[in-house]
């Protein structure tokens, strides 16, 4: 393949290598109405492939919630409700200091960048129910 393929079509080939069946599959709906781009199997060339293997970083997987503390289970569930940092120490009666570290902890735990991530990851993995 050259890049004059790709100039030639228009667009970009995008080759998807996901474990997840559930996010290949919300994938590939959500790409394959983007105007060019074309999806195409392992065995077509590609100018980009988005690979992600299984991941073995994620801690809690279902059915293994307890992994989580009970104080880690109720700042998720404050920052599923949208609570920063501040409200999470006000509301459970701690410092703010401790409200930080309490969302590392998860974000750590759920493989997460993020507190959005988190809550997203937890409610995968059917560790909160939204």
């Amino acid at each position: 393949m050259n890049n004059h393929d790709t100039l030639d079509w228009g667009g970009i080939r995008v080759r998807l290598q996901i474990a997840d069946i559930g996010i290949a599959d919300r994938l590939t709906q959500l790409l394959s109405g983007v105007p060019g781009i074309r999806l195409v199997g392992e065995d077509q060339a590609a100018d980009v492939a988005l690979i992600v293997p299984p991941s073995a970083h994620v801690a809690v997987e279902k059915g293994d919630e307890d992994l989580l503390t009970t104080r880690e289970r109720e700042v998720l569930g404050l920052l599923a409700e949208g609570a920063s940092n501040k409200l999470v120490a006000r509301r459970l009666g701690i410092s703010v200091h401790t409200a930080k570290f309490h969302v590392r902890s998860l974000t750590d735990k759920l493989d997460a960048t993020g507190r959005t991530d988190a809550v997203a990851h937890a409610a995968r993995l059917g560790v909160i129910h939204l």
